[in-house]
C-alpha cells in the first residue's frame, strides 16, 4: 500500500500596517526568523511615511491597498493570497512572532479554521488609554455569553486555514 506523501503547508504571514516605520522592519525580521518558509506579505494602507521601504528592505512583499481601513486590507489580503495557513498580526510589534510555531501547532492538531492569539497584558494597558477598560468589558460579556474560552476578543493576532479564508 503507497505511503501518502505529506508535503509541508504553505504558510503566508499577513501584515496589515498603516504608519509602522518604526516598527515594521522588526516584526518582519522576527517572522523571518521564527518561520522562514513563511511568504511575509505587507499591506500598506495609504501610509504617509515608510511603512513600506522598510518593510520591503526588511524582506517583505509589499503590496498597496489604496481603499482605506483595516476591513478593506483584510478582505484584499484574503483575496489576493493562497496559502495553507494564514498567520494575522500587526506591524506595530503588539504581538510576538515567536508564539506563530505554537498559534499554527493549535490550529493543525485541534483541526480548528480559526485560532486567536491573547496578548499578553491585554488587560493592563491594551495599546491606547481607555482600551484595556473596554477590553475588559467585552470579554467579561462574550466569557458570559459564551464560556470561559474568550480572553482578548479583540486580539489581531489570528491563525486561519485555507478553508477559513476562501
Amino acid at each position: 500500500m503507497p505511503h501518502a506523501v505529506r508535503h509541508e503547508p504553505v504558510i503566508a504571514v499577513l501584515l496589515p500596517c498603516y504608519n509602522e516605520e518604526l516598527t515594521i522592519g522588526e516584526v518582519v525580521r522576527r517572522f523571518r526568523e521564527t518561520l522562514p518558509s513563511a511568504a511575509i506579505y505587507v499591506y500598506d494602507n495609504n501610509s504617509k511615511d515608510l511603512t513600506a521601504l522598510k518593510a520591503r528592505a526588511a524582506g517583505a512583499i509589499v503590496v498597496r491597498e489604496p481603499r482605506q481601513g483595516k476591513g478593506n486590507v483584510v478582505r484584499r489580503m484574503f483575496a489576493d493570497i493562497d496559502a495553507d495557513i494564514y498567520v494575522m498580526a500587526d506591524g506595530d510589534g503588539t504581538y510576538a512572532p515567536e508564539d506563530a510555531p505554537q498559534l499554527i501547532n493549535v490550529l493543525q492538531t485541534e483541526r480548528s479554521d480559526m485560532v486567536v492569539g491573547t496578548r499578553r497584558g491585554v488587560t493592563d494597558d491594551a495599546g491606547r488609554n481607555g482600551h484595556a477598560f473596554g477590553n475588559r468589558i467585552f470579554n467579561r460579556l462574550y466569557k458570559g455569553l459564551f464560556g470561559a474560552d474568550f480572553t482578548d476578543i479583540f486580539s489581531g493576532y489570528r491563525v486561519f486555514s485555507r478553508r477559513f479564508v476562501k
